[in-house]
């Protein structure tokens, strides 16, 4: 019920910019920029989890992006989802690079906690996946979506955790469901989130998606080994882009 009001909502209701709060659009020129102006890039936190794959993000969490990814996320401003889709689909296509060819791009979503995708009324991983994926199609790149992701036990809030915290809240607590292992061998597969900030999700999804391909027969470990599994977000925070470091 809550998912069909916003529905609703979105489009009965006045709409402000989701980055700067202007009126009568869901988002401005200005912010729309700052969200897909500069291009994807390789981002890589500090320290980096073990096991994370190559990442790209479209934009810094910062300012009107974090603005935007938070007005979806948390007060279901569901129209923002197809430009948040356009800067999904621009890192994935970065970062499919060699991959591409051998198959559909295979967008994995990061599940969000049950509990938190009861309190938004949708999952905005997965909303954000399956625009992506659209655009990724009217581009011209066959992708498509699959959530075969699922939490295997309950994690704590991650607000408030620092990068080890994270680690450790996260180790072991995704799995890929029962059979659906074989589907990972579809295509390259690319894990997807709307934000990457210590990396831990990523990596404990990467950590589970190859325990899948290897569990199940029919999964090809190429498309999911280090060389094949990549990784991209919306955004990622600030000090993640400044991948030139010593």
């Amino acid at each position: 019920m809550r998912g069909w009001w916003r529905e609703f909502a979105g489009l009965v209701l006045p709409v402000a910019c989701g980055g700067c709060g202007r009126p009568r659009t869901d988002l401005c020129a200005e912010c729309g920029a700052a969200l897909l102006g500069a291009g994807p890039r390789t981002v890589r936190p500090v320290p980096e989890p073990e096991g994370l794959p190559s990442v790209r993000a479209a934009a810094p969490y910062e300012n009107a992006v974090r603005a935007m990814l938070l007005a979806h996320k948390e007060r279901g401003a569901l129209g923002l989802v197809g430009v948040l889709g356009s800067a999904l689909a621009g890192a994935v296509r970065a970062g499919a690079g060699p991959v591409c060819g051998a198959g559909p791009l295979l967008l994995v979503p990061v599940p969000s906690a049950r509990r938190s995708t009861a309190a938004r009324g949708h999952d905005p991983a997965r909303r954000i996946a399956l625009a992506a994926a659209a655009e990724l199609r009217r581009t011209g790149t066959p992708a498509g979506v699959l959530a075969v992701l699922r939490q295997r036990r309950a994690v704590a809030d991650q607000s408030g955790l620092g990068a080890g915290q994270r680690r450790a809240n996260l180790a072991g607590a995704l799995e890929v469901a029962g059979g659906a292992g074989r589907l990972l061998a579809g295509g390259p597969v690319v894990l997807v989130d709307d934000l990457m900030t210590t990396g831990a999700s990523l990596a404990e999804a990467a950590r589970a998606v190859r325990a899948g391909a290897v569990a199940d027969a029919g999964a090809r470990w190429r498309n999911t080994g280090e060389q094949g599994l990549r990784a991209a977000v919306v955004s990622a925070s600030p000090s993640a882009f400044e991948i030139n470091r010593n």
